[in-house]
């Protein structure tokens, strides 16, 4: 009787054991998991860092008074008013003309267009001009929209040039979340006699929102940020305009942006006070990361809404 449990023992105890193969293939395991997390870790600590670094500079202007007034003694003191409304005017503006043009070109290429040479052409066009620097984008927009449809140095001529660069990421994104839903969803409405258009309307895009929204995050990110196309068609060095006021800006009229007002004072103004710079650059930061975190939680919310 011992010895068959000894032997049963034995036996349990090979059976179990770990084979040169599984060690191997565990030891791989380990270190790709390791080389993963330092990849990772490679980009958050930076990102973190820098933050940091901005904050702790930008600290003694960060404040209330600081987003709510106006440049004073040639920008080197004073708020940033006029360069974060400006923002919000162009970022609104461009989304406004971006988005719906941007989804309604994805659904048209993705639901509608049929695989030919006509719509790859599209396709590649879409492709390229996403890789086109902002720069040739700002050159487009001063003869397209300031001299050719003359509306002259605006925030109309900024935010139409600010759409037309952040068109192809909402094509791109948007066509990505209408493929990722089932044919299988389309076929089941097609056969209960809807028309195409009513599929897409009550079965495509609901199931698909979520995936637009990360386009729609990637134009504000990017509209936000940049100084060139804004430059050559409506930005403008400083403007007055009442603290506070909402709708000071006329369409028609140029603006100060963010990105362009820190530009001017880190390269254009002598003596300014030194936490201004930084104190823009976090304003800047946190008004981008405000909104994207917004766009994710509804974009989670909606994403946990599916039944799929």
């Amino acid at each position: 009787m011992s010895e068959q449990l000894l032997t049963q023992t034995t036996i349990d105890k090979l059976r179990f054991t770990k084979t040169p193969m599984t060690i191997r293939n565990e030891r791989a395991q380990s270190v790709a998991k390791w080389a993963f997390c330092g990849m990772s870790l490679a980009m958050i600590v930076p990102l973190f860092l820098i933050i940091t670094y901005l904050v702790y500079h930008a600290a003694p202007s960060l404040n209330w008074e600081f987003l709510t007034t106006l440049p004073k003694n040639g920008m080197r003191d004073g708020g940033i008013w006029p360069a974060f409304l400006g923002t919000i005017y162009l970022v609104v503006i461009s989304l406004a003309i971006a988005a719906p043009i941007g989804v309604l070109a994805a659904i048209y290429l993705n639901e509608y267009a049929k695989d030919n040479w006509f719509n790859r052409v599209i396709n590649l066009a879409v492709i390229n001009l996403a890789g086109v620097p902002s720069i040739v984008h700002a050159l487009f927009g001063l003869g397209a929209f300031v001299y050719a449809a003359n509306f002259g140095y605006s925030i109309l001529s900024a935010s139409m040039t600010l759409s037309i660069m952040t068109l192809p990421v909402i094509i791109a994104s948007t066509r990505e979340a209408l493929m990722s839903v089932p044919m299988s969803f389309r076929e089941a409405c097609w056969n209960t006699g809807a028309t195409r258009w009513q599929t897409i309307q009550a079965v495509v895009l609901p199931n698909s929102i979520s995936g637009i929204l990360t386009g729609v995050i990637l134009q504000v990110s990017r509209a936000a940020g940049e100084t060139a196309p804004i430059m050559f068609t409506g930005a403008v060095f400083y403007k007055v305009i009442k603290g506070g006021d909402l709708f000071a800006y006329q369409l028609n009229e140029q603006c100060m942006a963010l990105s362009m007002h820190l530009y001017t004072v880190t390269t254009q103004v002598p003596n300014v006070k030194e936490s201004i710079p930084y104190a823009t650059a976090v304003i800047l930061l946190g008004s981008v990361l405000i909104v994207n975190a917004t766009a994710i939680a509804l974009r989670s919310w909606l994403r946990n809404r599916k039944k799929w």
